[in-house]
């Protein structure tokens, strides 16, 4: 079972400044009465993006809810993206990828088309984080609940099928109902990134254009445009896509997931745990470095020659490109 992780709030408590009894006035009262406090608060930050939160904001009742959103030209128009609060890309059979969109800050009511998840699933899915799912492979449940990872399948209260849309590609979450039915006491989830600020972003060489190639079927394509980078083959419309401030590329491992598709195809299974190569595009530059995970459910770790690497604050796709058969071009 995965540990909890908890990161609670610290606050700094006041201080009161008391005359002692029967003697001496060492430490007067100020002369209105009114106790001397000092109190000073401590900054809080979203544990999926690294923005700033309003005080006691990052410390909800609910977990982080991982929504598996099928990217195939048949999910469009994919639904709630532009809510969530990171987002991560793999692949999956017949070449296609699929989206791993975290939400937390916000739970919009309406999110998908939701479909099955991945033991790819087991090293992307925070500590603590719920998955929201369609279903699985009965290989895949398995796996899924031995890592200890909870998760939501399909059921009558909090998703819905929309009969406009071909199933299975119809099938919708509403993150705010299903968050009722979590029993949790407010806590803070920690960092999914080491995040930094813009002053620690190293810069490098220009990088505008990125096209990060999962296999011959599927290229996801970028832009930098006025401060941010657009998914230019995005399946969602144009004002409901992921506000991407930082691209960030790690090329990984494929495995045999050990069973096969409806089609007869083997399932591909990607390997976050390790180390491998990275590219952090951001700011219209591109950072080269390695990346290092110690276990599944470890905080990624990303670093240079000159040191550990952090990431700047805001809105982060993670690409998780095969080291073997994909490929990163940018210019």
């Amino acid at each position: 079972m995965r540990r909890a992780r908890l990161a609670a709030v610290t606050v700094l408590a006041a201080s009161l400044l008391l005359a002692g009894c029967g003697g001496g006035d060492d430490d007067p009262a100020p002369a209105d009465g009114t106790q001397a406090t000092t109190t000073e608060a401590v900054p809080e930050t979203w544990p999926l993006t690294g923005l700033p939160a309003p005080t006691g904001g990052a410390t909800l009742e609910h977990p982080v809810l991982v929504a598996k959103i099928d990217n195939s030209f048949s999910s469009a128009p994919q639904i709630g993206l532009r809510h969530a609060d990171l987002v991560v890309e793999e692949l999956v059979e017949g070449g296609i990828t699929r989206l791993a969109a975290f939400f937390y800050s916000e739970l919009p009511k309406r999110v998908g088309p939701i479909r099955s998840m991945r033991a790819s699933d087991i090293g992307i899915v925070p500590d603590g984080g719920t998955m929201i799912t369609s279903g699985a492979h009965a290989v895949t449940f398995r796996r899924i609940e031995k890592a200890g990872i909870p998760y939501i399948r399909e059921r009558t209260e909090g998703f819905s099928r929309d009969d406009s849309r071909e199933a299975p590609h119809n099938l919708f979450a509403h993150l705010d109902e299903l968050a009722d039915t979590i029993e949790q006491a407010a806590a803070r989830p920690a960092d999914y990134l080491a995040w930094g600020d813009e002053a620690g972003f190293p810069g490098g060489r220009p990088a505008t254009r990125i096209a990060a190639k999962f296999s011959g079927a599927h290229t996801t394509e970028w832009s930098y445009r006025g401060g941010t980078y657009v998914n230019t083959n995005s399946n969602a419309a144009r004002n409901d896509r992921f506000p991407t401030d930082t691209v960030l590329v790690l090329r990984v491992k494929l495995v045999d997931a050990g069973y096969l598709d409806p089609a007869g195809n083997p399932v591909p299974e990607t390997v976050l745990k390790g180390d491998g190569k990275a590219l952090l595009f951001h700011g219209g530059e591109v950072v080269r470095a390695t990346w290092h995970k110690d276990e599944f459910d470890s905080t990624l770790q990303l670093s240079t020659a000159a040191g550990e690497l952090t990431v700047p604050a805001g809105h982060v796709w993670i690409a998780l490109v095969p080291a073997r058969d994909g490929e990163i071009t940018f210019k």
